[in-house]
């Protein structure tokens, strides 16, 4: 686990057309980082992408030390040619590569929370190649039968749901075919790792708040709830999710990465469940959120959700 140090050094994501200032997305959060006495340092996201990791930190200065990244989302192999390039100028991210990649990616975080999020399978696949129809049945033979959803390794194509994400019965063999091959064409060269397979299971949004929840945790500690991204309204049932947080915690110390996200939704038969988990450097905060509170989070100031004691313990 991370260890927290006086100064909390940050890589966010450099404008495209100004590589002196953060991206506008990030640009509030970076300046209530340097407001909190944090340090924020710019890194080139398109030319990380572009497969030219020294040019992506041209602008961090040598023997930086231990730095934290946050902006938008890094193929996993590109986060290791980051963190790769910043060890050659004395610095290093917080986040391994591979926990990144554990948290990032649904087949790393799958096993430890198992029975938390619906049963999935998945084929490593390069993108533009669509696995075959037989290879799709043996993979959703180990499913419950009925309806599933369909994404990458990290993303879904869910604003097309019909065509690209939803097969309402997975025995249909050319339906899942179907699309699979849209979702891989859609996702085009960004298909991260290959295609899953997931259960389908229904969810309700509880009366005048968000459809899923993100629970923020800073080393294996919830220390922040805000709605979904996607969300058009902010309210979070915290009173409600308590009680479905001390299982999720289990899951996210057995995972073992610093700096988590999990989004939480209420299935129809009133159990919370866990639908993604992803690396909290690149998890995206509500509009609405308090990015006050998220800073005091990533430099671990912000206190832990009052969450109730596992069973057999005493409050500290």
């Amino acid at each position: 686990m991370a260890t927290t140090t006086a100064t909390t050094t940050v890589l966010y994501c450099c404008d495209p057309l100004n590589e002196r200032r953060a991206d506008a997305h990030f640009a509030a959060q970076a300046r209530q980082l340097r407001d909190a006495g944090g340090t924020v340092l710019l890194i080139d996201h398109d030319a990380l992408l572009a497969g030219d990791a020294e040019r992506a930190v041209a602008r961090v200065p040598e023997g930086t030390g231990a730095v934290w990244y946050r902006g938008w989302m890094i193929p996993s192999g590109h986060y290791a040619a980051l963190d790769a390039a910043l060890r050659r100028r004395g610095g290093e991210l917080v986040v391994t590569p591979e926990a990144y990649r554990r948290a990032h990616e649904l087949p790393g975080w799958y096993e430890s929370f198992a029975g938390l999020t619906p049963v999935s399978g998945w084929l490593p696949a390069v993108p533009g190649a669509v696995p075959d129809p037989e290879g799709l049945a043996a993979l959703v033979a180990g499913l419950p039968p009925g309806a599933g959803v369909v994404k990458d390794y990290v993303k879904s194509r869910k604003h097309e749901w019909d065509e690209a994400c939803y097969v309402p019965d997975l025995a249909d063999r050319a339906a899942l075919h179907r699309v699979v091959a849209r979702c891989v064409e859609l996702q085009g060269e960004f298909l991260a790792g290959g295609v899953v397979v997931r259960s389908f299971e229904h969810f309700v949004t509880p009366e005048a708040t968000a459809a899923e929840v993100r629970v923020w945790w800073r080393d294996g500690v919830p220390r922040l709830v805000t709605a979904h991204p996607d969300s058009p309204v902010n309210e979070v049932p915290e009173p409600d999710l308590e009680s479905a947080l001390e299982p999720v915690r289990a899951a996210v110390e057995a995972l073992g990465c610093p700096f988590v996200t999990t989004d939480l939704a209420l299935r129809a038969d009133g159990v919370w469940r866990v639908v993604e988990v992803g690396d909290g450097q690149v998890s995206d905060l509500h509009r609405e959120a308090d990015q006050a509170a998220f800073v005091r989070l990533l430099t671990a100031h912000e206190a832990p959700l009052r969450t109730p004691a596992p069973s057999g313990t005493t409050p500290a």
